[in-house]
């Protein structure tokens, strides 16, 4: 049974592709794990991903890839998947094919190709004008040229970026993401992205040790919306959620998700300064 507290990578028995029912896509994403290995850049403290390590993608078998997609989407559209999921009538549709998984997708070397695979499949399955494909990313490899034509791609495919930005504070970053990289690259990033399809920033806030996030954290990640207002960058809105699945990392102790309230009462604030919001406490 699919549930928006299970997304489990290997629910569908595949290598690449797995479903999920998406609080934020409010009904089928179908997700392609370009990082099985459980490689990634960053190691965000609330992540879900079990034994991560530090890497990148290994090598994408994109003729397996392309099999497992067109098989599945040949399941959900013709078979019985969703009677054997026991998915609610009122969901049963597919929203998204969402690039994510287990580590940060876009350092795959295969990226640009990867787009181009899905592409095919939306077509094939004449899904064009049905759904969006979403890729899920901490942006940080933005600089890249594979990176960025597959970004051009996905905006050929009614495709859309969902940008994580948990804190907009260099010492967010270490403390939250323990990421490399000054929030003046994160900036940078942002606009290469931004310009070559269109982006949405994802923002998980949740409470540390029974405490929500600081002021000077709110305040400047407002700061950092009154910038991209400055900047003129074309950002769709905001995906602000909380914790709904258990870390899998030594701070899940620490960790819990926040009153409905309060995202509610900070969501006020990011409309206050003319950016659409989702909200999914």
């Amino acid at each position: 049974m699919l549930t928006t507290t299970d997304h489990s990578r290997d629910s569908a028995g595949l290598t690449y592709v797995y479903p999920v029912i998406s609080r934020r896509s409010d009904g089928l994403s179908i997700g392609i794990n370009l990082n099985p290995n459980n490689a990634c850049n960053w190691r965000c403290i609330y992540c879900q991903v079990p034994n991560l390590i530090r890497g990148s993608s290994p090598e994408i078998d994109l003729q397996q890839l392309k099999d497992e997609l067109d098989g599945f989407l040949k399941d959900v559209i013709h078979g019985d998947f969703y009677d054997r999921k026991d998915v609610a009538e009122d969901i049963r549709t597919i929203k998204d094919i969402a690039i994510s998984g287990n580590g940060e997708p876009t350092s795959a070397e295969k990226f640009d190709q990867v787009v181009l695979l899905i592409g095919q499949s939306i077509r094939q399955f004449h899904l064009q004008s049905k759904i969006k494909l979403v890729l899920i990313t901490n942006g940080s490899l933005a600089h890249k040229k594979v990176v960025q034509a597959g970004l051009s791609s996905m905006s050929k495919t009614n495709g859309e970026v969902w940008f994580k930005l948990d804190s907009a504070t260099n010492t967010g970053l270490k403390n939250i993401n323990n990421a490399a990289l000054s929030l003046e690259r994160v900036k940078q990033n942002l606009k290469i992205m931004s310009a070559l399809c269109p982006t949405w920033l994802q923002t998980c806030m949740f409470k540390l040790d029974g405490k929500p996030p600081a002021e000077n954290e709110l305040k400047s990640y407002l700061q950092f919306l009154s910038w991209v207002k400055e900047e003129g960058l074309e950002i769709k809105g905001v995906l602000l959620y909380s914790l709904a699945r258990q870390s899998m990392q030594a701070e899940a102790p620490r960790l819990s998700a926040i009153s409905e309230e309060w995202m509610n009462s900070f969501a006020d604030e990011i409309r206050a300064l003319k950016f659409q919001i989702k909200v999914n406490p």
